[in-house]
């Protein structure tokens, strides 16, 4: 389902601030799936030092990405409400093409296994149309 839940509402629900909140929208919404925007502006704080003369957007931050958008998808669930969600294990993360000043992310997630405490999805990354990232991202939902 198409939604605009903007910054003020992502907010609401990550823990999130900045330089670490990797989400600016969120543009569809389902029981099991979610699609977020980042876009990637020169001005982020990685890129300066990675890499100066040749910025790209760390692996590791497009990875943090999905599992903010992922995180807004499980805690937006009244049954998590003033909970929050860690990492448990990342597999199967590729690397495909990198990610540049200017690029939009769009940060798909699709919950694959949902239990009380533990959510497991597979999640890809894409600018315009084609992947760059994807991985299997599995965390655990607990109290503050």
């Amino acid at each position: 389902m198409q939604v605009n839940i903007d910054i003020n509402e992502i907010k609401k629900v990550l823990p999130h601030r900045y330089p670490f909140l990797l989400v600016d929208r969120i543009v569809e919404l389902e029981e099991k799936k979610i699609v977020g925007i980042k876009n990637v502006t020169v001005n982020e704080p990685f890129f300066a030092g990675h890499f100066p003369e040749h910025p790209v957007m760390p692996g590791v931050l497009i990875v943090e990405a999905l599992a903010q958008v992922c995180g807004v998808l499980v805690l937006k669930r009244p049954e998590n409400k003033g909970k929050i969600g860690y990492f448990a294990a990342i597999n199967n993360a590729k690397f495909r093409k990198p990610v540049f000043p200017g690029d939009t992310l769009r940060l798909e997630i699709e919950v694959t296994r949902y239990k009380t405490k533990i959510v497991q999805s597979h999640c890809i990354a894409k600018v315009e149309g084609v992947t760059v990232a994807e991985a299997d991202i599995l965390f655990s939902v607990i109290e503050r």
